[in-house]
């Protein structure tokens, strides 16, 4: 299947089905060098979809543009002015919304941490538009692999693989954090072992 064909159905399945996983919590770390300039010093957030597909979004490139500049009749995103931060490569005129709640979404929704979600969904986005709050950020785009792509790709010497915090999550200022990821990567057992991320699903 192409591989706009196949990520398109899996807007699909997001938006109409209830895809709420188990907590992931794996920053996949890019290592120095890592020729591909979609993820060229990189910090991607991770989760595992339920047909072992993983799905993310970069945490460290934030854009110029806003959301009104994508979902410009969206009410309330001309009042917001944070960035829109490149998701990934795949599906760039989606908009994804990286965000904290005590309550379980009303809809399609992946479990990064334990009350941390990411969705593409206009029921569980559009309130989060209306009344934003400090611990959201909103993408256009996202990040994906097909079932065992990534595996290959550590395999390799890809990547880097750490846990996350929902603090780090939503840094403010993620000018550094690509540095100080592979910095603390390099002295953690957990980063130079690709199977943790198996593990973790």
């Amino acid at each position: 299947m192409p591989r706009m064909n196949r990520w398109s159905l899996l807007l699909l399945a997001c938006v109409a089905g209830a895809a709420l996983a188990q907590p992931n919590g794996i920053l996949l770390v890019a290592k120095p060098g890592l020729p591909d300039p979609n993820f060229s010093e990189t910090v991607v957030l991770v989760a595992r979809t339920d047909d072992a597909a993983t799905v993310g979004v970069i945490l460290n490139r934030p854009s110029v543009r806003r959301l009104v500049d994508v979902a410009p009749s969206w009410p309330g995103a001309e009042n917001l002015t944070e960035p829109l931060y490149t998701g990934g490569p795949v599906l760039r005129q989606v908009v994804v919304a990286l965000y904290a709640s005590e309550e379980p979404p009303k809809a399609a929704a992946f479990r990064v941490l334990p009350q941390v979600y990411l969705s593409m969904h206009p029921a569980n986005l559009e309130p989060l538009v209306a009344q934003p709050s400090a611990r959201m950020r909103l993408y256009a785009g996202f990040s994906g692999w097909a079932p065992r792509q990534l595996e290959a790709e550590m395999a390799s010497g890809s990547w880097y693989v750490l846990r996350a915090t929902e603090e780090l999550v939503f840094r403010k200022d993620t000018t550094g954090m690509w540095r100080e990821l592979v910095e603390r990567a390099r002295g953690s057992r957990v980063a130079r072992d690709p199977a943790t991320f198996v593990a973790a699903r």
